[in-house]
């Protein structure tokens, strides 16, 4: 399916058709599903986090701006950004401070693999072009839902240093990918 295809999915949507918003969900749900759960590593919360994304499409398809950016990029930000969101509040301490403690293990699991796996040998070779500690902050904010500040934090850098390294680094992955 084009970019064009999935524009028009999306305006479609925004008018409240549900064919295209079937459609739409059926031509990106694997996609997105495996945003969802390389981000939370919990294929459940994967699934009920793919149900809520998609709900914030179908509510939300009137904000999508048509442009040369992909509409793919436009909904994978929504569901890694709504994944992210479940992990924060996942991290939130219940009062057990040892569970609070604990890191999730950041290896993709089977479905993500399989999910990933077309795209995922170009992407990771693209990060492998970009400096070490760059690409470890994009790894971080992007594939594992770290926040700016924490990556800041690790590197050594303030948070406005952190928010250029990673807007060039997007755009070095951008122009690699598209090559």
């Amino acid at each position: 399916m084009t970019p064009q295809d999935i524009t028009k999915l999306i305006v479609r949507t925004a008018m409240k058709d549900r064919a295209a918003f079937d459609l739409l969900y059926r031509r990106t749900s694997a996609k997105l599903f495996g945003v969802c759960l390389r981000v939370l590593n919990d294929h459940a919360e994967a699934e009920e986090a793919l149900q809520e994304v998609f709900l914030k499409v179908w509510t939300k398809a009137d904000r999508f701006a048509a442009s040369d950016l992909s509409p793919i990029s436009w909904l994978v930000a929504i569901a890694r950004n709504h994944s992210i969101d479940r992990l924060r509040a996942r991290r939130q301490p219940t009062g057990d401070v040892a569970a609070a403690t604990e890191v999730a293990d950041s290896a993709p699991g089977p479905e993500a693999l399989a999910v990933a796996g077309g795209e995922a040998a170009r992407v990771h070779a693209c990060l492998d072009e970009l400096e070490h500690d760059r690409a470890a902050a994009v790894r971080g904010a992007y594939l594992k839902g770290e926040s700016y500040a924490e990556l800041a934090e690790r590197h050594g850098v303030p948070l406005n240093t952190m928010r250029t390294w990673l807007r060039r680094s997007l755009l070095k992955l951008r122009e690699c990918l598209e090559r």
